[in-house]
């Protein structure tokens, strides 16, 4: 394991046989150490790998810019994530919880209050995520000598919607959040009435969305050519289908890019099935 660059004397980039390069951290690691010379392995606490095409240089500055014991904080309330949630908690998103971390500690500390609008957005949205947040907020508060307001769980919680994404950007979970609430709002409009978000089949709706939102991110839209079974579908529910082209409407101007005719049917099927809902 090679030191490619020291960032202070806790942080180095390496270069690893196996993994490329890395951000090693560790209690004097980087201290006298020297680019080209061999990593002091018995003083590594940390591994962390820059994902996702992320700058290894540029992640590496981040981690160094986060006070050791906030990235071990956040690492250790993750724990509680990892068993409660079903995507994998990645470098990215523990640096990323560190550095949010570290700076609501520093707000507190100055009595600066934030308020976090979406939290309605995100019980409704989010709702496993964010029982896990507060479960994560408990314990940080438990280590911490000020402790954080409970309104901080909200953005913990889209941190850990984040970790479901190939990617290190809270934008796209801003993003798909803000989409989602708009298109509650056209079904809302289409009908009439308002749309229980908490019935099996609003999860259900929201799930779909969720992972469209990652196919569409990553260009694998279903695709399945089922045209029979599009066209029985859109037979048999004609209201739904003429609700569905309007949230095609909104996605393909939010996404800017076209759905598939699978993707539509899908929609399709959701709205039948939460409309029923309101008939019950």
């Amino acid at each position: 394991m090679e030191v490619l660059r020291v960032f202070n004397n806790n942080v180095v980039l390496a270069r690893t046989a196996d993994r490329g390069e890395v951000i090693l951290t560790g209690r004097g690691l980087g201290f006298q150490a020297k680019p080209g010379k061999a990593v002091d392995q018995t003083k590594i606490v940390r591994v962390f790998v820059p994902e996702d095409g992320r700058d290894a240089d540029n992640f590496g500055a981040l981690v160094a810019a986060i006070p050791p014991e906030h990235l071990l904080l956040a690492d250790e309330a993750l724990q509680i994530a990892r068993k409660g949630l079903a995507s994998t908690i990645s470098s990215t998103t523990v640096v990323g919880l560190a550095d949010h971390l570290s700076f609501a500690i520093k707000r507190v500390r100055q009595g600066i209050n934030l308020e976090y609008p979406l939290r309605a957005e995100v019980s409704h949205l989010y709702p496993e995520e964010l029982q896990t947040a507060q479960r994560v907020l408990d314990f940080v508060n438990t280590r911490v000598e000020h402790p954080l307001p409970a309104a901080e769980a909200v953005p913990i919680a889209l941190h850990l919607v984040n970790a479901g994404f190939a990617t290190g950007d809270l934008s796209l979970t801003y993003q798909m959040t803000g989409v989602f609430t708009q298109l509650f709002e056209v079904l809302e409009q289409s009908y009439e009435r308002p749309f229980n978000r908490d019935t099996v089949n609003a999860a259900r709706f929201i799930t779909h969305l969720r992972y469209f939102f990652v196919r569409a991110q990553t260009g694998r839209q279903l695709e399945e050519g089922a045209t029979a079974l599009s066209k029985a579908i859109r037979e048999s529910y004609p209201d739904a289908y003429a609700t569905a082209l309007k949230l095609q409407t909104v996605l393909e101007l939010r996404l800017g890019e076209p759905l598939t005719e699978d993707e539509v049917t899908y929609l399709t099927l959701h709205i039948a099935r939460m409309v029923e809902d309101l008939r019950l």
